[in-house]
Parts: structure tokens; sequence; C-alpha cells
């Protein structure tokens, strides 16, 4: 297995119309194995286009603890079992409360298929160069 995919419920808490719970989609892919990826469906955006945001899954696991990030995407937790993720664009913020838990779990699935350290050994440095230079010519 090399993509990890978990379905969690977001209360929508400001920016976006509509909709107050929002089922959003966390993924984790081996081949970026530093990145995690959080989806938003089409109604749940002020576009009414489905919306992803890919940050660092080091800025989700130190946010339900501590206070993290400081640009686009920010995580801190919130209460006891909840964590508040912060997505700042240029046509404004959403911030999503997210059940500790779940986030938890997701890491924890994550962790399992590539433990914390070892990303660099999932990451192909020279396919990643040729195909960024094949894309120059």
């Amino acid at each position: 297995m090399s993509v990890i995919e978990q379905a969690v419920e977001a209360r929508l808490v400001a920016a976006a119309p509509r909709m107050a719970h929002i089922p959003a989609t966390l993924r984790y892919d081996v081949n970026d194995p530093f990145a995690v990826r959080m989806s938003f469906p089409a109604p749940a955006t002020l576009e009414g286009v489905p919306v992803s945001w890919t940050f660092a899954r080091e800025l989700l696991t130190v946010g339900v603890t501590d206070p993290a990030g400081a640009g686009d995407v920010r995580v801190k937790p919130y209460g006891y079992d909840r964590t508040v993720l912060e997505f700042h664009a240029v046509e404004g913020t959403a911030i999503v409360h997210v059940r500790t838990g779940e986030l938890r779990r997701f890491l924890a699935e994550t962790t399992d298929l590539v433990p914390v350290g070892d990303e660099a050994a999932h990451v192909d440095v020279d396919g990643d160069l040729d195909e960024l230079l094949r894309d120059a010519c």
C-alpha cells in the first residue's frame, strides 16, 4: 500500500458558506512522503469547486499538540479533543475544526507506512530531477 486516505468530518468555523460540517479527506502518498493533502468538496468552497491543500506532515504532527505554521496553513490544538486548521488564501481564510483523534489515527497510519525520519528514502531525487529537466527543455 502506498497511499492512505481517510475521511474526516471538519466543522466549518469561518469563510465558506452553505455547510456547517464538511466531509473532508486527508491523503498521504508514499511518493510524496513529506506531505499531507486535505481536500474539501465543491459545496464547501467560495468558488464552488473542490479545493485541496498540501502541507507538511510535520506541520500536522506538531499542530495537534502545539501551535504550528506561519504561512498559508496553520494548525493548533483547540480544547480537549479538537484541532484547528486555518487555510489562508487571497480569497479569504477558512477555519475548520477536526477531531484530534481522527488526525492522530491518520498520522499513525502514515507513520506505519513511512516512519518519521525515513521520508528521504522514499524520494526519487534522480527521477524527479530528470522530470524537471525534461519539462524545462
